[in-house]
């Protein structure tokens, strides 16, 4: 009997610090998995992973691949790369506003495409962007509250994308070629002017001016080379008439060929 109690006691307690144990590790696991400030958690049916106001200036590397929202606003994110959220692939809504996004690389968004149907870049640093970042996205974007430069470029992305439904008339012009276009919403300057178009009148000028240069440049050479060959033979000429007579005529026939 007492080796009996002897081992009970030493397995409870054998028991509780296995248990103690797992419990340590799998803190210490989501800890060091999870930046400072980010939670995972299930809101509404929805599992969500929030990292709002964490101070991160980076995509974090270890989102769990079931999430449904991320939430990344309010961050100093600059900059997002190529498959910057390819692990997630049920992802529904992504918050990226109130950051300091100035560059998306194409295929910063690949692998989103089925599922997403937010996605929020409003109160960033964006001045221009290539059309070819939302290439097959289907999801509702928010562009406003960007320092939007208003060109060609801008009137192919906003022609890609689908916006979130009054979010138009904050995307303004923070600068233009024409400067009665800053602080307007772009929506509103594009129904009066074609960026695209002006772009393409002012490439084809560009175009023109460089082919009269170049034609120019080809008319002052074949100028240059008919008066250097006259003068030359000009001076041959003279040559020949310093010399005797005899050497002369053979010479004098020898030049004319050459100069015909």
């Amino acid at each position: 009997m007492p080796l009996v109690d002897w081992f009970l006691r030493h397995s409870v307690t054998m028991w509780l610090l296995l248990q103690s144990f797992v419990l340590m590790t799998f803190c210490f696991h989501s800890a060091t998995t999870f930046p400072k400030g980010c939670y995972h958690a299930e809101e509404s049916g929805y599992k969500t992973f929030r990292c709002s106001n964490a101070q991160l200036t980076e995509v974090p590397k270890d989102i769990p691949n079931d999430t449904n929202k991320l939430y990344l606003d309010f961050n100093q994110i600059a900059f997002l790369p190529i498959d910057a959220f390819r692990n997630l692939p049920v992802l529904l809504e992504l918050d990226l506003s109130h950051n300091a996004i100035v560059r998306i690389e194409s295929g910063a968004f690949r692998g989103l495409s089925e599922h997403l149907h937010s996605l929020d870049l409003s109160s960033n640093k964006l001045v221009s962007v290539n059309k070819d970042v939302f290439s097959n996205l289907k999801a509702k974007v928010n562009l406003s509250s960007n320092p939007w430069l208003c060109d060609c470029r801008l009137q192919e992305l906003i022609r890609t994308v689908d916006l979130v439904a009054g979010s138009s008339g904050s995307i303004l012009c923070d600068s233009s070629a024409k400067e009665e276009h800053v602080g307007k919403p772009f929506l509103q300057v594009v129904t009066d002017m074609d960026f695209c178009s002006v772009y393409k009148k002012t490439t084809d000028i560009a175009m023109l001016v460089t082919m009269f240069g170049w034609f120019a440049m080809v008319i002052s050479y074949l100028v240059y080379y008919v008066r250097q060959n006259q003068e030359d033979a000009r001076r041959h000429l003279e040559y020949l008439k310093s010399l005797p007579s005899k050497q002369r005529k053979s010479e004098e026939s020898s030049t004319i060929s050459t100069v015909v």
